[in-house]
């Protein structure tokens, strides 16, 4: 079968002397499904923005149906039959469905926006494709998976032959994700050719036809999904043999270091979000929370970490109410936050390595005396932690802005990990990096709890919430509708029904969340 699009030798090298891309060689037949896998600081991403004229290559060459293409902008790259989903939605919230998808190409009716016409073109695509959507409906009502969809109706409504994918399924429950797979599945049997990019592998042998593994800016090879395993394409991403799943012993819980109780929260235009929740987390356990993103769960960890003010009942952390502290009072007392956002709450891109990870800890006396820092000491104690957290640098004075996604949020981990900290809380700890960057970060979860340390952990990946949890809540709606004590035999199907709010469990049931 010939190739449909051939990116030949594509080179990318930055200003600041890194390659990117060099001589990166990637094809993809029409109307297959192809993924692309590697690790963080691979070069994924610059692959694909130039194939969606967001970047140029610096060499090589981009072929489509046979003839050399030159995508100078998006524009051009839609005009060749190219669409993009990026893993954060490109949306108008307070416009409708039909409205965000025509942006750009929007029809008129003389001098004016023709409605009809949107929805129309809108309706036309959604039902030659299988999508269920209200094209009158305002974006901001609608779930994360109907969002998903959304993006993919709006490549397809400008005339989209090849359809990129980056992350589609970061945010979805199993049960949309199924639903999503069903109909990309659909869009490949219409001729239509999709480029998927994901760390899940699970997902990439359940769905793709073929996979390309880029490694260091370098194509490494391709393979015909039915012949190789997930360990094979990991293997082959990072070098070594990955434990997909890392082994714990069970938990030893002891007495509580967080207690939130009938806790409840209002958003900013005094809506209750968080509506009375209980739970505790104790030393030694980890405590997961999963759910739908829009549920509760980031004003909920925004409460506990001091980034958003609670209304109703009480947050105790080792016994101290945390209402009236701030954020330096809560790390005095024990917190440590891995946040969801490393760029913007996580770190200082703009700063070294060595800066970062010492950041919190300047007012220690091993490090500063009353006058004077001490270098020497600070060097010694970052050259050892990025040894041990495994950071790829050339040393502790390189940006964190010139890593890759995967060592950004090590530099975050490495300064948390070895801050004082009695209760750990992991927002999304391994979002959006490879699965040797992710399996390093659990372990070092399980070895804080092993200490005796208290984690409580978000993920939107619930094979990694399963993996790491030793107990389980679940949230819809701004409620605890599920509390599971123990996940050993809990399945993500199981799970998924409860955050879709199919399923809900007692109340009895739910309050065996707070311990006594």
């Amino acid at each position: 079968m010939d190739n449909y699009l051939v990116m030949k030798d594509i080179t990318r090298v930055y200003d600041n002397g890194i390659i990117a891309n060099d001589k990166v060689n990637f094809s993809a037949r029409k109307g297959e499904i192809h993924a692309i896998c590697g690790e963080n600081g691979a070069g994924k991403t610059t692959l694909m923005k130039m194939l969606f004229g967001i970047e140029q290559p610096d060499g090589g060459q981009i072929i489509i149906k046979g003839q050399e293409v030159h995508l100078t902008s998006p524009t051009k790259a839609i005009e060749a039959g190219i669409g993009m989903v990026h893993q954060h939605f490109m949306q108008v919230p307070s416009l409708t469905v039909a409205e965000n998808v025509v942006l750009g190409i929007e029809p008129t009716k003389g001098l004016t926006f023709d409605m009809d016409k949107a929805i129309e073109m809108t309706q036309e695509v959604c039902k030659k494709y299988g999508f269920e959507i209200d094209p009158r409906a305002r974006v901001m009502d609608l779930t994360v998976g109907v969002k998903q969809k959304v993006e993919i109706v709006k490549a397809l409504v400008k005339g989209c032959e090849i359809l990129i994918l980056d992350e589609p399924t970061a945010v979805l429950t199993p049960q949309e994700t199924a639903e999503l797979f069903v109909q990309l599945k659909k869009l490949k049997e219409s001729g239509c050719t999709i480029i998927f990019i994901s760390h899940k592998l699970n997902e990439v042998k359940q769905l793709c036809d073929r996979v390309t593994v880029i490694k260091k800016g370098k194509t490494i090879a391709s393979f015909d999904i039915a012949n190789v395993t997930e360990a094979d394409i990991s293997r082959t991403m990072v070098g070594v043999d990955v434990d997909l799943v890392v082994p714990k012993q069970p938990a030893q819980p002891k007495e509580n270091v967080l207690v939130v109780n009938d806790l409840g929260i209002y958003n900013e235009i005094g809506k209750k979000v968080v509506k009375n929740i209980s739970f505790s987390v104790r030393k030694g356990e980890i405590v997961g929370i999963a759910g739908v993103e829009g549920n509760g769960q980031r004003e909920l960890i925004d409460a506990i970490t001091g980034l958003h003010i609670y209304g109703e009942g009480s947050i105790k952390l080792d016994g101290v109410e945390v209402k009236d502290l701030n954020i330096a009072k809560l790390r005095k007392e024990g917190l440590v936050h891995v946040p969801e956002d490393r760029m913007t709450l996580g770190c200082a891109a703009d700063m070294t390595i060595k800066e970062n990870i010492i950041a919190d800890k300047m007012d220690l006396p091993e490090y500063a005396g009353k006058v004077f820092i001490k270098p020497g000491n600070i060097k010694k104690a970052t050259d050892k932690w990025i040894e041990e957290y495994k950071i790829l640098c050339k040393n502790g004075e390189q940006m964190v802005s010139a890593l890759s996604g995967g060592n950004i949020q090590k530099v975050v981990v490495a300064r948390e990990f070895t801050s004082f900290n009695k209760l750990l809380v992991l927002d999304q700890p391994t979002r959006g990096i490879d699965v040797g960057a992710a399996e390093f970060i659990r372990r070092r979860a399980i070895e804080m709890r092993d200490q005796g340390k208290a984690v409580l952990v978000t993920s939107a990946d619930l094979g990694e919430l399963l993996n790491l949890s030793d107990s389980l809540l679940v949230m819809y709606g701004g409620e605890i509708t599920a509390y599971f004590p123990d996940v050993t035999n809990l399945g993500e199907e199981e799970l998924g029904f409860y955050m879709l709010g199919v399923k809900k469990m007692s109340a009895e049931e739910i309050g065996g969340a707070l311990h006594a």
